[in-house]
């Protein structure tokens, strides 16, 4: 028989228990609240009951899988279990509990319970890893997140196309990201895998308009035709978050309205680095609108025009 691990881990937080409760009720904030999420969607949702579907990283592999969540916000606890787990887990579940110090500082505690797919102790051991990495770094961000880390590091924009084309092409040509080193001229190159279909992990090297190169890798959610969603798990300096979705919406009476969105937080502690010494948060955030704009703005004219002569 599998062995079953529980586990828990816990932080201090100066902030009220209610508000932390709210932050990690409200699923469609953990993408830019914990780094290991990609995305969340909801299967179905009722008042104290809903089944989520997860996107996200453990140990540097991007998995999916299903789970229900019971919320109690009168204890302030939800309790969540996965329905169907990926190997090597073979079945997980635990709980968030939220315990008031006093009016405005609060003790979170994440509990695990799981086992392996198998009696491989590799794969429990890959598993712990998986738990405790993941476990720290969602309760120091959520510290982070409700003592009130800068909120204008933190910004989101759209940029958006009209296509006279169809969604299917245009979506199409944004999911086929191992074409755009000979489609789209700022991409110098492009490393795309897709093990587990619609999930895929793109690394490539971006051209900036001085010349210069800068490397990313992103975790992209593909949902035809409709949707991707991506995280940049490795993101230039100057930011320490970077998610984004494509999006394209049907028009009324033909054509395709296309959109690039972005939220990025801004990296406080290398914008003169980067920058120069007197740069500030204002100018980072406007030369990092800029640069992803232009590049958002060049893919998607380049679909624009594969749509619009298909």
């Amino acid at each position: 028989m599998p062995i079953t691990r529980n586990v828990e881990h816990e932080i201090t937080v100066a902030a009220p228990a209610k508000e932390i409760y709210q932050l990690i009720a409200d699923v469609g904030n953990w993408p830019q609240l914990f780094a290991p999420t990609v995305h969340v969607e909801h299967a179905s949702q009722g008042e104290r009951s809903e089944r989520i579907r997860i996107w996200a990283t453990a140990n540097g592999t991007a998995k999916t899988w299903t789970s229900r969540r019971e919320l109690d916000p009168g204890a302030l606890r939800i309790d969540f279990r996965q329905e169907v787990s990926q190997p090597p887990v073979g079945g997980m579940g635990g709980a968030w509990l939220v315990e008031p110090l006093s009016e405005g500082t609060s003790k979170v505690r994440l509990r695990h319970d799981y086992h392996a797919a198998t009696d491989d102790p590799a794969d429990l051991a890959w598993i712990d890893q998986a738990v405790d990495r993941n476990s720290h770094v969602e309760l120091a961000a959520l510290k982070d997140n409700a003592e009130g880390a800068a909120s204008d590091l933190l910004f989101s924009f759209d940029d958006t196309v009209e296509i006279d084309g169809s969604a299917r092409d245009v979506y199409d040509f944004v999911n086929d990201a191992q074409l755009w080193r000979e489609r789209l001229p700022h991409v110098a190159r492009v490393d795309l895998t897709e093990d587990t279909p619609g999930l895929q992990v793109l690394e490539m090297d971006t051209r900036t308009a001085d010349g210069s190169t800068h490397t990313t890798r992103s975790i992209r959610v593909c949902l035809p035709h409709r949707r991707i969603v991506y995280k940049q798990v490795q993101v230039p300096k100057l930011m320490t978050l970077h998610t984004g979705h494509w999006l394209f919406e049907d028009r009324p009476g033909g054509g395709v309205t296309a959109t690039s969105r972005h939220t990025v937080r801004i990296n406080e502690d290398t914008i003169t680095e980067v920058l120069g010494a007197s740069a500030d948060v204002a100018a980072a955030r406007a030369f990092v609108r800029k640069a992803l704009s232009t590049n958002s703005l060049a893919t998607l004219g380049h679909a624009k025009t594969y749509a619009e002569s298909r």
